[in-house]
């Protein structure tokens, strides 16, 4: 068998290069067909002489943005089905809500999640080989996995997402509520406006309002080419009446999903995978538009797992080099609270925000790339100028740089990441004493106690991939210093909720359960940070770490038993997207 890139096993490059034809070539096949009968997939035999497509969903009522995926799923298997296609839908189970995991143990399952349903489409389509496949997601980790599925695969394919949640009363979100949880602790607000908040905030379905982790990557879906126009800002519901909560569907989504349905066709036909549209341009182009509107600092973790999962090597210093070329034109809440996702879609949505970096801007992102829609420059050309708020250009951008940095120093040999974009000017440089915690949750505990100081730098280790494990978000305890009012910095080998805001560094690498230098940080240490010049110092001398070093015992994994312990054993550092290792050691081969 001839050996295709990114080869992954005989029986994907079979669906690579047979698909259903696996099926028509041979009566011995016939049982097999005979099932799909079974199934109402077919009606008779010569059917199966038509494309197969498989629509894999995510519907689940524990997650508020994937809760009416059940409807777009259902209404884009019948559009198939009219253009005659024969379809196979099924769901992925997994996926989990990082809103309702955060704050306690079931949120070192969530990153995991991005490689087990990963693993659960790679099953899917190897066991049962289709023409192409449709992905429909919405939140947190199934984006990525659906994505870094597509390229592991590597037959036509698109992705497509449920829609943002729609801002609550008085323009509220899930991060008003959590800083209302700070607030309250701080005594500035009432038991009766914290319920009262956390019963109107998040009022409809969709992946949460503001520019958080999800709505980050069904954004960056549409730059990097795999997925439609609109697919990242178009409104998973519409109010009918907001002042009672009474809303619908959003007619614009299921327009989007006839689309979807055309464009498939368009793919098999013209055998056009995401091989041929992921290169290091396409990861450059994702990061670009991040950059441009200061995204979550998970975008970083989740496109480097892309390039990594397409067998492109790419180094966290060309991040860097983006950053500096690429002003920040955008900012949605939580970096601006009052602007959600539903504003950039009023104003042109990401193909607006485009036009602006093309325009106005020497960032080098090439529109003229091969996507699923075609040439992304084709839709640029006709989508609104910036309207001068919520996407502002020339001497009126929210910052000259990116919304996001690389930070490098003997905390961070290989790098950290902080969103700029949600850091006060003030607090840019920022030089405190450490305050250090081995989790997440006695970090939590001592901020809700009031034990964290103006001048502070909170220090939470061992929540890094292998440590954790799991790299948890951090929203809780960054909600809560925000909430306080606190001026104080957090640094963590674990990661940040698309909804922190505030002087926040995470992905610190090597973490401290692979002996990096955040595991010898000790109480009352300076720690100095300059989130312009991109700079994580331990004010203390190189050969007192490495004497720290050399004392400092074995990491004892937390977990020793279920997926969770197989995950820590082979799970890379986030310098590499916390992939798998075999992902690594096939590029490095």
């Amino acid at each position: 068998m001839k050996k295709t890139k990114n080869f992954i096993n005989e029986g994907i490059q079979t669906v690579r290069d047979k698909g259903p034809d696996i099926f028509r070539k041979s009566y011995h096949m016939l049982p097999n067909i005979s099932l799909m009968i079974a199934a109402g997939v077919i009606k008779k035999v010569s059917d199966v002489n038509k494309p197969f497509i498989t629509v894999i969903n995510s519907y689940t009522t524990h997650i508020p943005g994937h809760s009416h995926l059940n409807v777009f799923g259902e209404y884009l298997v019948k559009s198939l089905q009219k253009k005659g296609f024969n379809v196979w839908y099924c769901n992925i189970g997994g996926a989990v809500d990082d809103g309702i995991a955060m704050g306690h143990f079931g949120m070192k399952y969530s990153l995991p999640s991005r490689e087990l349903i990963t693993d659960q489409i790679e099953t899917i389509i190897g066991a049962h080989p289709p023409s192409a496949w449709i992905g429909i997601g919405n939140c947190d980790k199934i984006v990525p996995a659906m994505l870094n599925a597509m390229v592991r695969i590597d037959i036509p394919s698109i992705y497509v997402s449920g829609g943002p949640m729609l801002a609550g009363s008085d323009n509220t979100d899930l991060i008003t509520v959590f800083e209302g949880v700070g607030k309250f602790s701080a005594g500035k607000m009432k038991k009766s406006e914290l319920l009262k908040l956390t019963e109107s905030a998040c009022r409809t379905c969709g992946s949460c309002a503001g520019m958080f982790t999800a709505n980050s990557m069904n954004c960056l879906a549409e730059a990097i080419g795999l997925a439609l126009p609109g697919n990242g800002t178009i409104p998973a519901a519409e109010w009918i009446d907001k002042k009672n909560f009474n809303w619908r569907l959003n007619p614009r989504r299921f327009k989007l999903f006839d689309r979807v349905a055309d464009r498939i066709g368009y793919l098999i036909e013209h055998k056009i995978t995401p091989s041929q549209i992921i290169d290091k341009q396409a990861i450059d182009n994702a990061f670009i538009l991040d950059m441009a509107m200061g995204g979550s600092t998970n975008t970083v973790l989740h496109t480097l797992a892309l390039a990594y999962e397409a067998g492109i090597k790419y180094d966290l210093k060309s991040i860097q080099q983006l950053s500096k070329k690429t002003p920040n034109v955008c900012k949605v809440s939580p970096s601006r609270p009052d602007i959600h996702v539903e504003d950039v879609d009023r104003v042109g949505g990401i193909m607006a925000i485009l036009k602006a970096i093309l325009n106005y801007t020497e960032a080098p992102f090439d529109a003229k790339k091969t996507t699923v829609a075609g040439k992304l420059i084709d839709y640029i050309k006709t989508a609104p100028d910036p309207d001068g708020d919520v996407i502002r250009v020339g001497k009126n951008v929210f910052s000259q740089e990116g919304g996001l940095r690389i930070l490098y120093g003997n905390i961070a040999p290989d790098g950290s990441v902080v969103k700029t974009a949600g850091v006060d000017p003030n607090m840019m440089v920022f030089e405190g004493r450490a305050v250090c915690f081995n989790s997440q949750e006695s970090a939590l505990k001592a901020i809700l106690k009031r034990r964290i100081k103006d001048g502070d730098v909170v220090v939470i280790r061992y929540e890094g991939p292998k440590g954790g494990p799991g790299m948890q978000e951090m929203l809780s305890p960054t909600s809560a210093l925000k909430g306080q009012g606190i001026k104080a910095a957090l640094i963590t080998d674990g990661r940040f909720s698309g909804g922190t805001r505030g002087l926040c560094v995470g992905h610190i690498s090597p973490e401290a359960a692979s002996r990096g230098p955040i595991a010898v940080i000790r109480d009352g240490d300076k720690i100095f940070i300059d989130a312009n010049k991109g700079v994580l110092e331990l004010k203390v001398s190189d050969r007192e770490i490495k004497k720290r070093l050399a004392k400092l015992p074995e990491f004892e994994p937390k977990v020793k038993r279920g997926w969770l312990y197989r995950y820590s054993k082979h799970v890379t550092s986030a310098n590499y997207g916390a992939v798998m290792e075999d992902i690594i050691a096939n590029i490095n081969s």
